[in-house]
């Protein structure tokens, strides 16, 4: 499959059947986000893993997780990230992202659905799994298998034109 086949094919998945997921292809889409770049290769971001009942049963107290059998939440760690000299940006939110869409793209080339959740809350997550302060909860990664099916057409009316994306210069 070429990578825009894969890109199109990659949808939110909300619904899960129970499935799981064995280890070995958790850990092919674990190290397509240890592989991701990060701004200077500084490498602030950290992945906490819930795939035990209790862990999932924590974070639900947080988000909908839509009962997938593993949850990611991607946290950065601020003490790590590069920082813009010229006004402080941190790009704690860029790299955590990055890491986010390899472990989707990822999660579909191995057969699973997910959905990227940023509806959460942070203080819950912060109390429920102890993060120290610097460690900052970006978004949830909800990822299993599904019996839901992509809309690969779903880009030609759903997404602006080209045209419109595009300009150059």
């Amino acid at each position: 499959m070429s990578f825009l086949e894969l890109a199109k094919k990659r949808f939110s998945a909300r619904s899960y059947n129970s499935k799981e997921i064995p280890q070995e292809t958790l850990d092919i889409i674990l190290e397509a986000a240890r592989v991701a770049p990060t701004a200077a290769n500084k490498q602030p971001v950290r992945l906490l893993v819930a795939k035990s009942d209790e862990a999932r049963a924590k974070l639900a107290k947080a988000a909908n997780i839509y009962n997938a059998p593993v949850a990611i939440i991607v946290c950065a760690d601020t003490s790590l990230a590069w920082t813009r000299s010229f006004d402080g940006m941190q790009t704690t939110d860029i790299d955590a992202s990055i890491l986010t869409d390899h472990l989707m793209l990822a999660s579909t080339d191995q057969g699973l659905g997910s959905v990227w959740i940023c509806y959460f809350k942070p203080d819950v997550i912060r109390k429920e799994f102890d993060l120290p302060e610097n460690l900052i909860p970006i978004n949830i990664l909800a990822i299993g298998y599904t019996d839901e099916k992509p809309d690969t057409t779903r880009h030609d009316t759903k997404r602006i034109p080209k045209e419109e994306l595009v300009k150059y210069l």
